[in-house]
């Protein structure tokens, strides 16, 4: 790490994406969240909202599974909000948005381009 200190609302990301990795590992129920992992968090300046970037493992864009999976967050968000308020002790809980992150299953399949490329 350089010597300038890590702004607030990066330290705020850090910790709210570490916080919702746990929750989905060891507390919520669902099935459909053991899939997912979260690739980004990024959060507004001003902490009000935070924007939540997810893979799910094994599936790609176009799976029913990950249209599911982005629903069940949204419904689950009021849940999450509040377990982040009560675990990062925010004066203000910023607002959870969820978005779908394509860019492993876009990397695996580069990767997959490339082997074929080189074997040929």
């Amino acid at each position: 790490m350089s010597n300038q200190a890590v702004s607030r609302p990066t330290r705020v990301a850090q910790e709210i994406r570490r916080t919702l990795s746990q929750l989905l590992v060891r507390e919520v129920k669902d099935p459909r969240f053991q899939r997912v992992n979260i690739t980004d968090c990024k959060i507004s300046k001003d902490l009000s909202i935070v924007r939540i970037h997810f893979a799910l493992i094994g599936f790609n864009e176009a799976d029913p599974e990950v249209k599911e999976t982005l629903e069940a967050l949204e419904k689950a968000k009021g849940f999450f909000r509040s377990e982040l308020g009560k675990r990062l002790r925010l004066r203000i809980v910023p607002d959870v948005r969820f978005f779908y992150d394509s860019v492993p299953e876009h990397a695996q399949h580069m990767e997959a381009l490339i082997k074929k490329a080189l074997n040929s």
